[in-house]
């Protein structure tokens, strides 16, 4: 069973939060990323439950209504902003500065190798979806002559209109992308309850423009890692996927799943449930 709770942080946002399981329970937050929402982890929720975890997965910063400063203010969103979101919500949860075990796809992915670099006393285990390690994406932005081109969203999402755009045709553009990448109908809704409207939309299009270069390179990451990759993933290529392995010091499970895209958890929950469940058993609290 999920249930909804809100979760008001330290500094005064409050995230809506699809939560299953025992609060109390080892904990497991879920971060989701772009043009998805906390119900990308429904079909994980209930198998976490189950398996005698608290899951808790956030609506993130713009995402959620009572979480969205100004999306005009570049600053709000920067990367420390949305990262240190993740452990005032793992205190707002009731879990204070306990260790938890930290599960992330596309920007929640991004946010997660931050968080399990500069806190890996704290990350039990890590679980990444579609997000390659930083070290491995940057090299293949170089190396590898296809992903630049995988990467071209990026660079489209932050034009001016995009945000309109995006929204058009009750929601065309996402709803084609999630579409092409074998996302279901029922899930496409839901997303686009969250993000399809204009405020939410361009909060969440905010992360992309406060974004600069990074300065603090992310070195090999000291936490047990799952890393779950589609073959199928029109954003992520397999240098990048592959290459993750070489920045890894400790335990690091790689999936590739055939014919699956940047969406996995949506398109095959059950293998994404499989794998999640084995990882978190190899490396309890």
């Amino acid at each position: 069973m999920i249930e909804t709770r809100k979760l008001q942080t330290a500094p005064g946002l409050v995230f809506d939060a699809s939560v299953g399981g025992a609060q109390g329970a080892p904990l497991v937050l879920m971060l989701h990323g772009f043009c998805v929402s906390r119900y990308y982890w429904n079909n994980q929720i209930p198998a976490l439950a189950t398996a005698g975890f608290y899951a808790v997965a956030p609506n993130q910063r713009g995402y959620a209504p009572e979480a969205r400063p100004d999306p005009a203010a570049f600053d709000n969103y920067v990367v420390e902003n949305v990262v240190n979101d993740a452990l005032d919500i793992v205190k707002a949860a009731g879990y204070g500065d306990r260790r938890f075990h930290l599960v992330g796809h596309d920007w929640g992915g991004s946010l997660s190798w931050i968080i399990a670099d500069r806190w890996p006393e704290r990350v039990a285990s890590l679980t990444m979806l579609s997000r390659p390690h930083p070290a491995a994406f940057s090299r293949a932005m170089q190396l590898d002559p296809e992903q630049p081109n995988r990467s071209r969203h990026h660079k489209e999402l932050l034009e001016p209109g995009a945000g309109p755009r995006l929204l058009a045709e009750n929601g065309k553009w996402v709803r084609d992308r999630l579409a092409r990448n074998g996302v279901p109908q029922a899930a496409i809704d839901l997303h686009l309850s969250v993000i399809g409207n204009p405020p939410a939309m361009e909060a969440a299009l905010a992360w992309y423009r406060a974004r600069g270069p990074r300065h603090d390179p992310i070195g090999p990451t000291k936490v047990p890692t799952l890393f779950i990759w589609g073959d199928a993933d029109d954003t992520v290529g397999r240098m990048s996927a592959e290459g993750t392995a070489e920045f890894i010091a400790a335990d690091y499970t790689f999936a590739a799943l055939a014919g699956v895209g940047h969406y996995a958890a949506d398109q095959m929950p059950e293998k994404v449930n499989e794998l999640l469940l084995a990882h978190l058993a190899k490396h309890p609290l």
